[in-house]
């Protein structure tokens, strides 16, 4: 593999995780070669990628410039990418303070948006019975969540630091699989705040161009 970027990214054409990563490279004007998984064929689950990915999935990267150091789950990868490469703090934040409230919202949207948005996906369009009684828990989480970001968004702009971080960048792509993709709201009207912050995050440049690349696929 060349290494003339300068970091490799594994991800998957479909799979939301991966692109919050290149979102926040774009953001950074870092240069990277995305290689997309195939799923069907379990390329995620072979030992060229667990070798770097012991949990095989996505996404992953490696940072050339950085002794080929390998870093796995999307967020962290987030917070490497501001900690080492954000000194102007573009997507980041300086105060300790927001430091902290930044990472409790990374923390929020692994454990609380991701899981229960992509359960909600798997149990509309994959599992291999329809069940109502998972589909409604799981679609009811997504509204909660969406509670939770309108109680805080109707009163600030952005999550942290009144300035868009990657805290607000790392919900973007599990927001715009759910709306309307899994469920059926009017996202404007229930939770105008959270509507108007999301369309705020995709006409950002990085966010659009990296959005057409996913279009392109």
């Amino acid at each position: 593999m060349s290494h003339g970027k300068q970091f490799t990214l594994y991800s998957h054409k479909k799979g939301p995780n991966g692109w919050k990563v290149a979102f926040v490279l774009e953001e950074l004007g870092l240069t990277y070669e995305t290689i997309y998984l195939d799923f069907q064929a379990k390329e995620h689950k072979a030992p060229e990628h667990t070798k770097y990915n012991p949990n095989g999935r996505i996404p992953t990267i490696i940072d050339h410039h950085n002794n080929d150091y390998v870093l796995w789950e999307s967020d962290a990868i987030l917070y490497y990418l501001v900690e080492k490469y954000d000194p102007e703090h573009k997507v980041s934040v300086t105060d300790e303070g927001d430091k902290f409230h930044q990472l409790q919202w990374l923390f929020y949207q692994s454990s609380g948006q991701g899981p229960y948005f992509g359960q909600a996906a798997w149990f509309t369009f994959y599992h291999h019975e329809q069940l109502p009684s998972a589909q409604e828990r799981y679609k009811g989480e997504i509204k909660r969540v969406f509670s939770v970001l309108e109680s805080v968004l109707s009163k600030q702009e952005w999550l942290v630091g009144g300035k868009t971080t990657i805290a607000d960048l790392s919900f973007i792509p599990w927001n715009d699989f759910a709306v309307p993709g899994i469920v059926d709201i009017d996202f404007a009207k229930e939770y105008p705040a959270t509507a108007a912050w999301h369309k705020k995050l995709v006409e950002r440049e990085a966010v659009k161009k990296v959005l057409a690349i996913r279009a392109g696929l």
